[in-house]
């Protein structure tokens, strides 16, 4: 697994090392000139650690990484679809009610994409 920060929001990316690969291509084709591309290339690839599993199954996670998700001792891994998250609880549980919050307060439509979607 591949572990870096996540650019908008205050937690941690987790990559299968396969999934990883492919976002270093991504990143590869950005332009090293442009500004905002460089910025993102440094801080994705610069925050970028592998990370090992010990014997009871826990990864072991970079302290620069967890200092910038102010991740303490009770964290959540939550699923998307190629990769994970890695939040400190509360901050998960803030999130998550932050999002809530936004969309029963949203007077906005709906994209087109949202409007399809059947759950």
């Amino acid at each position: 697994m591949v572990c870096t920060i996540d650019l908008h929001q205050l937690c941690l990316l987790l990559y299968p090392l396969p999934e990883w690969e492919i976002i270093e291509q991504k990143l590869s084709c950005l332009s090293g000139i442009n500004p905002t591309e460089r910025r993102i290339q440094r801080l994705l690839l610069g925050h970028a650690s592998e990370c090992q599993m010990d014997g009871a199954g826990r990864l072991l996670i970079a302290s620069t990484l967890r200092q910038h998700a102010v991740l303490t001792k009770e964290v959540m891994l939550v699923g998307q679809f190629n990769k994970f998250e890695l939040w400190d609880e509360q901050l998960w549980y803030q999130q998550i009610k932050d999002d809530i919050d936004a969309e029963q307060s949203t007077v906005q439509p709906l994209s087109t994409r949202l409007q399809d979607l059947s759950l």
